[in-house]
Parts: C-alpha cells; structure tokens; sequence
C-alpha cells in the first residue's frame, strides 16, 4: 500500500491517479473524505484525517509500506512533516519519499527553502530509507494568471527580467511514480526542471504562439504584486515567502536547465508549449 500525502493537489492528484492506473494499491490522506470524491471515484482508498493529528496520521499509514510527503508551504509545513515522518518511522514504512525543493540548501534563506532544507534532515535522520525528489519552478503557477490572461491578453508578475527553466507538474508525478515503484532511488535526491530556461516575456511569446492571441508579460512592481497577492494569501509568512521567492528571480536568481528528467523518465520533460496547448480551456 502507497500512501500519498496532498493527493488533492495538483502534484498528488496526477501521481495517485498514475499509481492506480499502473494497478498500485493506493491510500490517500485528506482533511475531508468530499474533496476526494474524484479520487475515490479513480480507486484510490480515502483515509479523511487532519495531519497535525498523530492519531489520523498513524491511522492512515496502518499497512502502508512506501510513503509519499507532499505537503503545502506554510508557517506550519515542517511540524506537519516532522509528526508525519515520525510516524512513518513508527509505523515501519519501506519508503518514504518528499516533494521538495532544489533549493533546500542550508545557505538558502527564504523561508520556504528552509522548511524544505529542515525537513529533508530531520528525514535523513529518521532511520527511514528515503527518496528527495527536487522539481523547479512549476509551470502550473501560470493557472494563477489564467483569468488576466483570457480577460485582457496579459499577466502581472513581480518578475523583471528574470528566468526559470519551468517544470510541469504531472513530471514531477511521473518522477515520484517512478523512484516509489522502481529500485535504485533510496538515499538520492533528484533535481530537475523542464527542457528550457525562459524569460516571462519569452513566457508571454509563446502564451501568444499557442492560444493564437496576444499575451503580454507586464512586470509588476513587487510592493503592488505583494498587496494583490495578499488578497489571497491570508498568512503574512506565506505572503512575505512567495515574494522573496519572487524577489530571488527578479535580482537574477535561476537553476540551469538538466536532463535529469530524461535520464530518470527516458523522455523529455514537457514542454511549456506543451503545457499551454494541454490547458488552452482554462486560458480562453
């Protein structure tokens, strides 16, 4: 049994569905059995419990042997995936693999790269045998944008001139699919992005390719970009995170393109035109 953390997110939802269609038994724990309809719908075994309850994690991790950590960022993400990795630990899972991140690296500052970093250690010092699995900037933040994008040809972001090489989550899925279910992965951590390192205008340009519109990039000033977001993002910590994160790119911060996808998934990584073509609806 594969016990998928974050199931109903967009990482989660496409890994539990691969794990079920490849005839894996898998569980998922979610805060409230409704949101998981579609899931149980896909197969998939629903464990409702809240993870900061040591009792609804234990519950859920009963018979599971291979573990997967994908918990949102948050003020309270690394007590979250401490309790949870201890309890895997208690529980005797095989395999625990986390969603994190490539700059969960001890220099880094921001908060969200060090919660990552934090969590990883208190992992490596768990006994368990473990798996980090390390995407970049994931393409599907664009959905975000997708309103300003249909209603006026533009998105507003706080990047300036910077760039990433972008990663679609459905590989970041297909990554965790595979180390959980191939052997080889266990004490690796695997940083990976997209085929590309992109500008937003460069963004912007094939938004315009592919949905056969104009589509501008308009680099926000970051306070205006922080005030909107705050609308949205009710945690100051959270808020304050996303916009340093921002603020690394736009001062020139970027992770170089690899082909550790190719050499894990034997394909290359989706592509961002791909990514538009494949979401065109909810852009037009």
């Amino acid at each position: 049994m594969i016990l998928v953390t974050g199931a109903t997110g967009k990482t989660g939802s496409h890994l539990a569905r691969q794990l079920v269609k490849s005839g894996h038994k898998v569980r998922a724990l979610v805060r409230t059995a409704d949101k998981a309809a579609a899931l149980s719908a896909a197969g998939v075994e629903i464990a409702a419990g809240n993870g900061n309850s040591p009792t609804d994690v234990a519950a859920a991790l009963k018979g599971v042997d291979r573990a997967v950590l994908i918990y949102p960022n948050g003020e309270q993400q690394l007590e979250l995936e401490k309790l949870f990795v201890d309890q895997a630990a208690a529980a005797g899972v095989k395999h625990l693999v986390k969603l994190s991140s490539p700059e969960a690296l001890e220099h880094m500052k921001n908060p969200v790269h060090q919660t990552h970093y934090k969590s990883e250690q208190h992992i490596k010092q768990s006994g368990l045998a473990w798996t980090m699995v390390r995407p970049n900037f994931f393409m599907q933040n664009f959905l975000a944008n997708a309103h300003t994008i249909k209603t006026e040809g533009k998105f507003y972001l706080p990047m300036g001139d910077g760039r990433a090489a972008m990663t679609d989550t459905r590989d970041a899925a297909a990554v965790i699919a595979q180390v959980l279910t191939t052997p080889g992965h266990q004490g690796k951590s695997y940083d990976f992005t997209g085929p590309a390192v992109l500008t937003f205008t460069e963004v912007a340009a094939i938004f315009s390719k592919v949905l056969q519109k104009p589509v501008t990039y308009v680099n926000q000033d970051a306070d205006s970009y922080k005030a909107y977001l705050g609308q949205f993002l009710k945690s100051t910590w959270h808020n304050d995170a996303v916009c340093e994160i921002f603020g690394e790119i736009r001062r020139g911060y970027f992770m170089p393109a690899n082909d550790n996808f190719k050499q894990l998934m034997g394909r290359e990584p989706t592509s961002f035109e791909q990514f538009v073509a494949d979401h065109r609806a909810v852009f037009t």
